[in-house]
């Protein structure tokens, strides 16, 4: 576990943080004089359970997320572990159901990370998988998108993106991938059991080995004049027609 401390604000992510790990807050900050409801149901949780609250100017609260959009709360915490290559096959070994992951490959925003995390909670996807290089961090900034999300859904960080999947289908579970020039559409595919669905890179897509080693490539159909989504906006319609199909194999 690293000594470093790292922030997490907004209202969303830090109730979460208290819900989740508590363990790992030192002291928060609220922006002083603010009258929000939920500002101080947070700062009277906190208090009566001994940690911290300090009120601060909002200029304090700017400087310490370098602008971010913190609804006048940012805690100071403990950084958590990053996960890797043990951990997921730790996560995998205990689960009681059929898997339902999702993996990016090369996606570096934050904040679509974030935006992903939060589709994932919603849909029940029990874990992210990403490669270590060139893949977007699990920052404050992620977190706050996520909503909360970033507690509930654990984010993997793989040394080798192509093995980790070739171990996946080892352990039966089908890996469909999206990709603009395959023919099917997403809509005509199989997407129950266990079950990892791929996403890309907006520019430049599945990199070559990970499309090799998918099981399937789909499409999301494009009508307009627009040729590719958001991969975060992407991520959540794949995410859905799984739940969708899922639910009704119930």
């Amino acid at each position: 576990m690293s000594n470093k401390n790292d922030y997490v604000y907004g209202v969303h992510a830090v109730n979460a943080l208290i819900e989740n790990e508590p363990e790992r807050i030192i002291e928060v900050y609220i922006l002083k004089g603010r009258d929000d409801a939920r500002l101080h149901a947070i700062a009277s949780a906190l208090s009566s359970v001994g940690i911290t609250v300090n009120q601060v100017n909002r200029k304090t609260l700017d400087d310490k997320v370098f602008g971010g959009v913190h609804q006048g709360i940012v805690a100071r915490v403990k950084s958590a572990k990053v996960l890797g290559d043990y951990e997921l096959n730790e996560f995998l070994d205990k689960l009681n159901a059929d898997p339902f992951l999702l993996i990016l490959d090369n996606v570096t925003d934050v904040h679509n990370l974030g935006a992903c995390l939060r589709s994932c909670d919603g849909a029940g996807v029990n874990a992210i998988i990403t490669s270590k290089d060139k893949s977007a961090s699990l920052t404050a900034a992620a977190k706050k998108v996520a909503c909360g999300a970033a507690e509930s859904v654990p984010v993997f960080y793989v040394t080798n993106l192509a093995r980790t999947m070739k171990e996946l289908k080892d352990r039966f579970i089908r890996i469909v991938g999206t990709a603009g020039e395959t023919d099917k559409c997403i809509y005509d595919a199989d997407l129950t059991g266990p079950l990892a669905v791929v996403m890309g890179a907006e520019d430049t897509g599945l990199r070559r080995l990970t499309r090799e080693n998918c099981d399937e490539l789909v499409k999301l159909p494009m009508l307009g004049q627009v040729s590719s989504l958001n991969v975060s906006v992407a991520t959540g319609i794949c995410l859905y027609e799984a739940l969708r199909q899922r639910q009704l194999k119930k």
